[in-house]
């Protein structure tokens, strides 16, 4: 008989953390609440480097299995003897509870707690959680370490039917890969910023380069971090091109950008001449104030949300990838596959995506197709001019609105 847990009461503190090491064989470290390494988190982690993924997959895998971790502290259970009951819970726990609260700057004294009724995690963050955490353990099962169940199986409607198998063409497509506890994730249309909206947040940035790295993303449909990467050597003017890093890849790739963002860069350069250093493999984005440091992504993304305040919008950083993407692909001489190159997406099915009409477009079009319905059903119903009678006679007699 499974033992019960009262939920409702448990508090999970905010012990631990996930460290960033200077160190290029370990970047991320899971430290348990003593300051000593989670060896098992550690293996996972070196793992993964062993199969090419980058610095960036390790943290996010490394928030996921912190979580996790924080959870069986609280309710005192070694990762290495966690069963389904403890997978199941914690399931509950992250759809129930929501985010941890954390203490105000001002009141650093509090305590930092997971407890009920805070902000509700976005679907996609358990869904991920899941995901990592059956990898880990499937890794740890594999190798000998960890339970020879996963707490994390896969879905129970798999149950006896062998991966990849064949099936009937009239049954609908099955996820191979769905978890037990894995919540279903909505399809979400991407956000794009509309013009007008645009054009507001663009009016209020305050310096050149700040309008430069905006006309670049909204042109190229780079990524936040992968714009950054640009070294002053991967501008090339006279092609309108410039040089990234793709995230992922790593590979270096030209993409194509507008003539204002070039301008807006030139003006940059000129501006921060004796402020930044000059070669070919520097980094390309500085920060303003002395002394001036390469830009990071958490720099840029707080100068967006500024000028969305002043703008009064609530656009992303992220959104001007999604808009540049949906300008486009609406364009009819520009083929999908070309969209596809510029943006870096391995499957054309995710570009595809794009073709999917725009919220903004979709009202407007339905707001002017009403319009037209009303104005055809006036039309219908108005009274005709009587036979025999002339138009012109019947508007000196009755006014202009007599037909």
């Amino acid at each position: 008989m499974e033992s019960s847990r009262d939920l409702a009461d448990l508090s999970v503190p905010l012990v631990g953390e996930l460290v960033a090491t200077d160190d290029p064989w370990e970047p991320y470290r899971l430290i348990d609440p003593a300051g000593e390494p989670v060896e098992g988190a550690g293996a996972f982690l070196r793992d993964l480097q062993g199969t090419g993924r980058p610095a960036a997959t390790a943290r996010s895998y490394g928030m996921d299995l912190l979580r996790w971790f924080r959870f069986l502290w609280a309710v005192e259970v070694p990762w290495d003897r966690a069963s389904r009951i403890e997978a199941r819970d914690f399931s509950r726990w992250l759809q129930v509870a929501g985010q941890p609260t954390r203490p105000h700057w001002r009141h650093p004294d509090q305590a930092s707690r997971w407890a009920t009724g805070g902000k509700p995690y976005a679907p996609s963050v358990p869904a991920h959680s899941e995901t990592v955490l059956r990898t880990f353990y499937d890794f740890h099962r594999d190798i000998g370490t960890g339970p020879v169940l996963n707490p994390f199986p896969l879905d129970r409607s798999r149950r006896g039917r062998r991966p990849h198998a064949h099936r009937n063409p009239m049954d609908p497509p099955r996820n191979e890969r769905a978890g037990l506890y894995r919540p279903t994730v909505p399809k979400r249309v991407p956000r794009s910023v509309p013009d007008e909206e645009f054009n507001e947040i663009f009016a209020r940035l305050p310096s050149h380069r700040d309008r430069a790295l905006v006309a670049f993303y909204i042109s190229t449909g780079a990524r936040a971090s992968e714009l950054l990467s640009t070294w002053q050597g991967g501008v090339d003017p006279g092609r309108q091109l410039i040089s990234v890093v793709r995230k992922g890849t790593g590979e270096v790739q030209e993409l194509p950008a507008s003539t204002d963002a070039f301008v807006w860069l030139r003006l940059y350069q000129v501006e921060m001449d004796e402020a930044i250093p000059r070669g070919r493999r520097i980094p390309l984005w500085w920060t303003l104030r002395s002394p001036s440091r390469p830009l990071t992504y958490h720099a840029v993304h707080r100068m967006f949300e500024r000028a969305n305040i002043k703008a009064g919008t609530s656009a992303t950083l992220h959104a001007l990838r999604h808009t540049a993407a949906y300008r486009m692909a609406e364009d009819p001489s520009l083929p999908l596959t070309d969209v596809q190159f510029v943006l870096g997406h391995a499957q054309l099915t995710t570009t595809q995506i794009y073709l999917t009409p725009r919220k903004e477009d979709v009202i407007r079009r339905l707001l002017a197709h009403h319009a037209e319905q009303t104005r055809q059903a006036a039309a219908r119903t108005a009274p005709a001019p009587a036979v025999g009678y002339r138009p012109e006679s019947l508007e000196v007699l009755f006014g202009a609105g007599a037909r």
